[in-house]
């Protein structure tokens, strides 16, 4: 029986696509080795901007995204064992939990609505609005955090639109054959929460420094996370791989291209007749 294969498949080859998941979160928390120091001359060329490097960073990206998984050591396994049983446990499990949240429809409603937030349109749209009010109003930051979003975006759709491909994962409605993987779905991993974690991640490492607008993005993409497991389109270990891919690529992009800024202010006290000048640095 097919029930019967799954687990069977799913260690054999979905296990590639959770160290995959993991290997990628884990490089995302190592900023100095996303990119290689630039070799110093003695005539440096103007830094190319954001914009005019776009494409080339997004081939770089999925270089350094599908080849993370090399780059795995012994010591990994720490996290990496954890994470594959943890999902496995998830995945074995979906069709249940599946079966048990598909009994409520009164939820849908809000789910589908929720679920917007997490559409490419919609987050294409939270990009451009960043990046255009950030160069209408000469804010280098909010300009490029549309750009990085717009980016993580792009990488997020390119990666899980490869994995569906791969694990061919049926969703809650596919039937008798729903949560199979291999069998002709798009189910795994979820494209909605990927692409709203990647954006989220890229705006909560651009205003660390901002608890409310962080509270604000992982809220937003958890809540898109949740959306499509209650409104029946993702099963849990979906929507769990999706976050944490992610999250990886978010943090991959913004700790690759984050452009390190200054900005020099002018401070005087008349009364006290005390001047100086004050650089803050943004990393």
């Amino acid at each position: 029986m097919r029930g019967n294969r799954f687990s069977q498949c799913l260690f054999g080859m979905v296990l590639p696509a959770i160290i995959f998941v993991t290997a990628l979160a884990a490089s995302a928390q190592t900023p100095a080795q996303l990119a290689p120091a630039p070799t110093p001359t003695p005539t440096p060329s103007p830094t190319p901007s954001l914009e005019h490097e776009f494409f080339k960073n997004i081939l770089r990206d999925q270089k350094a995204i599908w080849t993370a998984p090399l780059h795995l050591e012994r010591s990994d396994a720490r996290w990496m064992i954890p994470s594959s049983v943890g999902f496995m446990a998830l995945a074995t499990t979906d069709r249940i939990t599946g079966d048990e949240i598909g009994e409520a429809n009164r939820q849908n409603k809000a789910s589908r609505v929720i679920s917007y937030a997490g559409s490419i349109y919609g987050l294409a749209a939270v990009a451009g609005s960043f990046y255009f009010v950030g160069r209408e109003k000469h804010d280098d930051r909010a300009r490029e955090t549309g750009v990085l979003c717009a980016q993580a975006l792009v990488d997020s759709v390119i990666v899980e639109g490869a994995l569906k491909g791969i694990t061919q994962r049926a969703r809650p409605a596919g039937g008798v054959e729903r949560s199979e993987f291999f069998d002709g779905g798009s189910s795994f991993p979820s494209g909605h929460a990927t692409q709203a974690w990647a954006v989220a991640t890229v705006i909560a490492n651009e205003y660390n420094d901002r608890r409310a607008v962080q509270i604000a993005a992982y809220g937003i993409a958890s809540a898109v996370s949740v959306a499509r497991f209650t409104g029946h389109k993702h099963y849990i270990s979906d929507v769990v791989a999706g976050s944490a891919l992610g999250w990886g690529i978010g943090r991959y992009v913004y700790n690759a291209h984050h452009r390190q800024t200054s900005l020099v202010t002018m401070q005087f006290n008349r009364g006290a007749r005390q001047y100086g000048v004050g650089l803050t640095w943004s990393f």
